[in-house]
């Protein structure tokens, strides 16, 4: 719903992300703050920055093919996983530029990805989430028995620093950048895929996939799509995180993780990127309290153990799920979107 006076004289119009002058100014404040972020907090604000900037790309991908196409997906750390392999590979045997080796990680992942696609279109619901998490073993299955030369196995592989023209991407701010770059590439091109016509067919076809296929849309192929799409978000989103790590194992790409990122799109609501990217905001503030508080609860409590940083995290994880599956289903972009229409028709209930 847009300001009284607000509206659209043509299609183009219609189809704009920003529409009004303060939603520009708001967009090139919060580029400024994000640009000026490394030079106003400290290193441990940077690290936490690039985590969501990572899992940000990572969450789109996911909001595009469950939140807007309806395909259930709990293996998007399985993508990541192959996407940040592709990388290591790519980087520290063939010696390509991350200029490369991004976007070919996002390919690699969106063919292991489109795989899993294609089952999407003769099964739905339960049966394509178990599909979906079948990924997550084979991948394990791969990297653990393939030969070590492949993939490392165990041991994971050393991935070089991202370079170009000579500067190395080390530190904590120069791979801020980098981050920054990559995610709002990613997020952009989101949104144009939204606003174009494979964005209304993954709609129509999450909404009723046999009143869509009346209509002319290919069915499997928009299924398959939508798979290969969100794959190849989260192969980039993992050719990052190896940049970032400098170092891939396959511990690092769990089930666990996928869930986390369910999580986040249903915090921040089903069906929107802008909601993709506060569930991503929540989630890790979430996490990193705990990661902070769980610590010193463990050391207060012995008898809890070490593992009570780990425990705790999924046990909260989950109960934030279900109270959000609960009161409020479609996400905080919901409520914040009702917020917005009440305040705009105040004092007129109707």
């Amino acid at each position: 719903m847009d300001p009284s006076g607000v509206f659209p004289t043509s299609y183009r119009a219609d189809r704009r992300v920003v529409r009004t002058r303060w939603q520009a100014l708001a967009l090139l404040l919060f580029l400024a703050v994000m640009l000026a972020a490394p030079h106003l907090a400290g290193g441990r604000i940077i690290a936490v920055l690039n985590l969501m900037l990572i899992s940000a790309v990572i969450a789109v991908g996911l909001q595009i093919c469950t939140g807007y196409a309806g395909q259930i997906n709990l293996g998007q750390a399985a993508f990541m996983g192959v996407g940040a392999y592709t990388a290591a590979i790519l980087a520290s045997r063939f010696g390509l530029t991350f200029l490369l080796t991004i976007p070919l990680s996002g390919v690699a992942a969106a063919l292991f990805g489109f795989l899993f696609g294609l089952t999407a279109a003769r099964i739905k619901g339960f049966y394509l989430a178990l599909t979906t998490i079948a990924a997550q073993f084979i991948f394990h299955f791969a990297v653990l028995n393939l030969p070590g030369s492949w993939l490392g196995g165990s041991n994971g592989i050393t991935v070089p620093p991202a370079e170009l023209f000579g500067f190395r991407f080390v530190t904590e701010t120069s791979q801020f950048y980098l981050n920054l770059i990559v995610a709002g590439v990613m997020i952009a091109g989101a949104f144009g895929i939204i606003r174009s016509r494979f964005g209304r067919a993954f709609v129509a076809v999450r909404d009723d996939d046999v009143a869509a296929g009346i209509m002319g849309i290919n069915v499997a192929a928009t299924k398959a799509n939508a798979f290969l799409i969100g794959a190849f978000y989260a192969g980039v989103g993992g050719a990052l995180w190896a940049y970032m790590i400098r170092f891939v194992a396959v511990d690092q790409f769990t089930l666990f993780h996928s869930i986390f990122f369910v999580a986040m799109i249903i915090v921040g609501g089903m069906g929107s990127i802008v909601g993709a990217l506060i569930g991503v905001f929540v989630i890790r503030i979430i996490q990193e309290i705990i990661a902070t508080v769980g610590p010193n609860i463990a050391d207060s409590v012995s008898f809890l153990g070490g593992d009570i940083v780990f425990a705790g995290m999924n046990v909260i994880l989950g109960g934030i799920i279900a109270l959000f599956m609960i009161v409020e289903p479609k996400g905080l972009m919901h409520r914040w979107n009702i917020l917005k229409s009440s305040y705009r028709i105040w004092p007129f209930p109707y």
